[in-house]
């Protein structure tokens, strides 16, 4: 190989299976049939990775790099577990391997690995959270997929990936949002920071309508933010009453009060106790008689009885 230039990789998945190590990456030509623990293996040996948590790639930007790849060769080896002979499946790295079998190559540098079906996974998902470029809500996918199909709790995935809680918490709420959202998100029409701010919009009909508003008006994540704070304050204010309908309602009390203390006199003249009556706006109530013993509960039983 005529440049032997080395560089190392950034913290991703040889990091984490290495307990921290470092390895070297290694530029491999085409016609390169082995270099420093990078084997070359048929292109053809090769099958996608299922647990693969990107699901769109760019048209364009796979024709650049399969063009980068005719010239200067795989600058990084993907990472492959053996299945059986002659059969590996990609655990990373499928961008630079579609990228690849459009360059027309027919064999590519790889790190071979052993994992079962779970950890092969994990290592998928990590390795892409940690390396690729992916969309906001392919990361929450990720960490999702990560939480239910790894059995993990977000603290256990806060450190696998080595994230803030808080950051993973906020990438799962956005899974939360409508659809509509999402899908905005993942074409980079907003942010993340637009979508943090739709979150706490309220319903889902607020948060598309506020969508709308940004699309249209090509609101900033402050402005957005100060939107929904305006609106959910609008929420919390309470409905103004007239004076007029609230001195007429003070009126109709007053007077309904002063019919029921009418009616309780004329009882209380009756039966000769203090007697109560009390109603409520829906019309229902009660009358209350008061005694002091038995035997005045025995008269008013008995006049009752009459």
């Amino acid at each position: 190989m005529t440049n032997n230039r080395k560089q190392a990789l950034g913290k991703g998945l040889s990091a984490l299976l290495s307990g921290g190590s470092t390895e070297e990456e290694v530029v491999v030509k085409p016609s390169t049939r082995s270099e420093a623990g990078v084997a070359m293996v048929n292109i053809q040996w090769i099958v996608a990775n299922p647990y693969q948590p990107r699901t769109e790639f760019e048209q364009e930007a796979l024709e650049e790099l399969a063009e980068s790849i005719k010239v200067h060769g795989i600058i990084q080896p993907v990472t492959l577990r053996k299945l059986a002979d002659q059969q590996y499946q990609l655990i990373s790295g499928e961008r630079r391997f579609r990228a690849s079998q459009m360059a027309g190559l027919t064999e590519i540098p790889a790190y071979i690995r052993t994992a079962d079906d779970q950890t092969m996974l994990e290592m998928a998902l990590i390795e892409n959270i940690q390396r690729e470029d992916l969309n906001a809500i392919e990361v929450a996918f990720s960490y999702q997929r990560l939480i239910d199909e790894c059995n993990l709790t977000q603290e256990q995935l806060s450190n696998r990936v080595a994230k803030k809680r808080s950051t993973i918490t906020n990438y799962l709420r956005l899974l939360k949002l409508p659809a509509e959202i999402q899908q905005g998100i993942k074409q980079g029409k907003i942010t993340m920071g637009h979508a943090r701010a739709l979150i706490n919009a309220g319903d889902e009909k607020k948060q598309l309508e506020i969508y709308q508003k940004i699309l249209q008006d090509d609101l900033s994540v402050r402005q957005v933010e100060e939107l929904v704070r305006k609106k959910n304050e609008s929420k919390t204010e309470k409905p103004t009453v007239s004076k007029k309908t609230e001195t007429n309602a003070l009126e109709e009390d007053s007077s309904r009060t002063q019919t029921f203390k009418l009616y309780g006199d004329k009882l209380s003249a009756i039966l000769n106790r203090p007697i109560q009556i009390q109603q409520t706006k829906d019309g229902k109530g009660r009358i209350t008689i008061e005694f002091e013993n038995d035997e005045q509960l025995e008269k008013i039983i008995e006049f009752f009885d009459r």
